[in-house]
């Protein structure tokens, strides 16, 4: 890997940056200060080996911070830097929106002072993961003790607990914000904070977890072995992309939503378990039902043996409008490539909600967010490494679903909050509505809330203040979906 800042892992120096600002909320001039910073991890000589990087936002004018909440928050990948919660949400000034479905990836370039910045009711520390963003790995043979499920958890547990006792944090409330990649990480990290690790317990408690764009399943790693086809668990999000497009109903897309899944668990569920002994009439009614709730063709059932397949339901439809959809966001589309036969072989990973907002986040981050922080750097800014491949993804500990009961069940009072675009055909709804049936969590202390949004919920004006205003309830300590 290229690198723009010259440095050897012997003659590496963490950086460290601050800065000053104040932001104003609910009518309230907040002053705050800002440490951005190297986080080192060392080997059993005394020599570097890893950094995660973090970004960390202190109210200024709170004089006893004990009771002051702090917020961790992440992205996922695996691979991913924090440029997209940072700059979409959560960071003091954020991207804006116009039309969510852009029309190009190229500027005008909008950043604001972010009105729904969480500062007032936490301190917030973005964190890029090793290898990520500004987060570096010096010594490649010492990946295998990062790239990982449950290794990637135990660096981040060791960069919390450092963070904590740097910054005098112990007695402060401590929540966990992931996206995506980001939820099997915190599941992860908060059951061997309850648990123990491999070879050396944590005394952390997270007083609660939010869930953006689950991965957390009662099968391994994402949603492998899970018991039930992946025609039904993704149904309800499929019912909710074919809503947006082609309007089949006129109640809301929650009721929509709501109305396709009630058929999935038991018709459809019961259709696909009797395949070949269905009458010719009931295939047929199924067939009309799928149609309807998810806007595939007969056609296309026939073919696929009344089943859909997560991947060509995007390219499937709004295949008669010559359109594919996003797998990041149902709400975005792209032309069909042509001829269809490429289509097929190429069009699966050319993703439009990517293509269009990768730049936006990067250049608001690098261009805007890291100079208001004081950062200055010659490193590479690495917006996502692609670690999928080769991370391990052995979990001898325990399932995600298995590891956060272990964190809700020995932290009495721990609570969990899932938040899930309807429109995001990456981590679809209907594995959270599957974890929240099958996962033994306990019921009284779990909240989710859809949102018209797909896998990056902030995505739209009033999805920021949406989700911002529901995680301010949820670290308050009230119930965010309502």
């Amino acid at each position: 890997m290229y690198r723009t800042e010259n440095f050897k892992a012997e003659n590496f120096v963490p950086a460290r940056f601050e800065s000053k600002g104040s932001i104003t909320l609910h009518g309230k001039k907040i002053p705050y200060h800002t440490v951005s910073e190297d986080n080192v991890f060392y080997n059993n000589e005394g020599k570097p080996i890893a950094s995660i990087f973090s970004y960390s936002y202190f109210r200024s004018d709170v004089k006893d911070v004990s009771n002051r909440p702090v917020i961790f928050a992440y992205n996922g990948g695996p691979g991913s830097s924090s440029m997209y919660v940072h700059a979409g949400f959560l960071g003091t000034r954020r991207i804006t929106y116009g039309e969510p479905d852009r029309p190009t990836s190229f500027g005008p370039y909008k950043v604001i002072s972010n009105p729904d910045c969480l500062l007032d009711v936490a301190d917030l520390v973005l964190i890029d993961p090793v290898g990520t963003g500004y987060g570096v790995l010096l010594n490649e043979e010492e990946g295998k003790n990062f790239l990982g499920i449950e290794e990637d958890a135990e660096a981040l547990l060791n960069f919390i607990e450092g963070w904590l006792r740097r910054y005098n944090r112990m007695l402060s409330p401590k929540y966990l914000v992931g996206e995506s990649y980001g939820c099997t990480r915190s599941a992860i990290a908060a059951g061997i904070a309850s648990t123990g690790g491999k070879e050396r317990s944590y005394a952390v408690a997270f007083d609660g977890i939010v869930m953006i764009g689950n991965t957390v399943t009662v099968g391994k790693y994402f949603g492998e072995n899970i018991p039930v086809d992946s025609s039904i668990l993704g149904f309800p999000t499929y019912a909710a992309v074919n809503w947006f497009h082609n309007k089949p109903s006129k109640k809301s897309v929650e009721q929509f939503v709501k109305e396709a899944k009630a058929f999935a668990d038991k018709e459809y569920l019961l259709a696909l378990y009797q395949g070949e002994s269905l009458s010719p009439k009931e295939r047929e009614e199924i067939i009309k039902k799928v149609s309807y709730y998810t806007g595939v063709s007969k056609e296309y059932l026939e073919k696929n043996g009344l089943k859909i397949d997560d991947n060509t339901y995007r390219q499937e439809v709004l295949k008669k409008k010559g359109k594919a959809v996003s797998r990041y966001d149902g709400r975005m589309t792209r032309p069909l490539l042509e001829p269809e036969v490429v289509e097929e072989k190429d069009g699966l990973w050319d993703d439009a909600t990517a293509d269009r907002y990768d730049p936006y986040f990067y250049a608001a981050l690098t261009g805007d967010l890291l100079p208001h922080l004081n950062v200055k750097l010659d490193r590479n800014y690495v917006n996502m490494m692609h670690y999928y491949k080769t991370w391990n993804k052995t979990e001898t500990m325990g399932t995600t679903g298995e590891q956060l009961r272990n964190a809700m069940t020995r932290r009495p009072g721990m609570r969990t909050f899932f938040a899930n675009g309807w429109f995001d055909l990456c981590t679809e709804t209907g594995y959270v509505y599957h974890t929240l049936d099958h996962a033994g969590l306990p019921k009284d202390r779990v909240y989710f809330k859809g949102y018209d949004s797909g896998h990056m919920i902030y995505i739209g004006e009033e999805n920021v203040h949406a989700l911002c205003n529901d995680i301010r309830k949820f670290v308050l300590g009230k119930d965010p979906t309502k």
